[in-house]
């Protein structure tokens, strides 16, 4: 069991947002879900009292990078747990009764609307509207209970709310997931961990970031993701954000991490966790 029974979950967004879905995924029906409204109101559930662990998306295979989930990330003291990845499918949802000839707008957040352009270029008479997230634009057109409203969303947002599923799979492209972490006050290495994750600082002077990536390379690690994110407060600085096929239990992983000390100027180990399975 990854977390204990009853634990309470915060994550951003509404009821019904794909990272409810993420986190009934992998943690089962057995848990308090804790809706947030802003990303800094999750980050900060655990310090405020309201939730145990955090659900954070982090990236998507074709939108990138979630860079306000990455800076707060490495701004605070939390440790990854576990991750989690889920197919994104875009259903378009209106009111029960609702005929899909009759729509003349739909609603989402910008994100979920460009993945779905295909949509409406097919049907350009239907007019896009912005909102501040998938699940919130379902319960704004439940409450308003105009027929000629629809929203993009999750199929569990259309279950929350009580909307019909009018379209299926109105994404571009299939190939579309989001991957999100599970956040702890602390963290502790699971048996079957084989994924780390680090930030880093880097001296300013030439090869840096290669001697650290060949810490890696001699020992044959394998680098999955990096990422460079600007250091507030310090123009033109930066940190980079790492994701290593590595488990801090292995003796070769540990002897890199301390040949780090000697090309950085700080090593934040953010977590060691299972990798999730797409």
């Amino acid at each position: 069991m990854i977390v204990p029974s009853g634990s309470r979950i915060a994550f951003q967004g509404e009821r019904g947002a794909f990272s409810e879905e993420a986190a009934v995924k992998l943690l089962g029906e057995d848990i308090q879900l804790v809706p947030r409204a802003t990303f800094e109101a999750m980050y900060s559930s655990i310090q405020d009292g309201v939730a145990d662990y955090i659900l954070a998306p982090i990236e998507n295979s074709l939108a990138g990078s979630v860079h306000r989930s990455y800076d707060l990330l490495i701004a605070g003291g939390l440790q990854i747990r576990a991750e989690v990845v889920i197919p994104i499918v875009h259903n378009l949802i209106g009111v029960p009764g609702a005929v899909f000839e009759n729509i003349t707008q739909v609603s989402s957040h910008p994100v979920a609307l460009a993945q779905c352009e295909r949509f409406f270029a097919d049907h350009p008479a239907i007019k896009k509207i912005t909102a501040e997230d998938t699940a919130g634009s379902v319960r704004q057109v439940m409450r308003e209970g105009d027929p000629a409203k629809a929203a993009i969303a999750s199929r569990r947002a259309a279950e929350v709310y009580g909307g019909k599923i009018l379209r299926e799979h109105l994404e571009d492209h299939p190939e579309n997931y989001t991957r999100f972490l599970l956040l702890a006050a602390s963290g502790e290495v699971a048996e079957n961990a084989d994924k780390l994750s680090l930030v880093l600082h880097l001296a300013h002077k030439p090869g840096s970031l290669c001697q650290v990536l060949n810490a890696f390379a001699k020992r044959n690690l394998n680098l999955l993701k990096i990422e460079s994110r600007p250091i507030p407060g310090t123009p033109w600085s930066y940190c980079f954000y790492l994701d290593l096929q590595a488990s801090l239990k292995d003796a070769n992983t540990r002897a890199a991490l301390e040949e780090l000390k000697g090309h950085a100027d700080s090593v934040k180990i953010l977590g060691c966790y299972p990798q999730a399975k797409v």
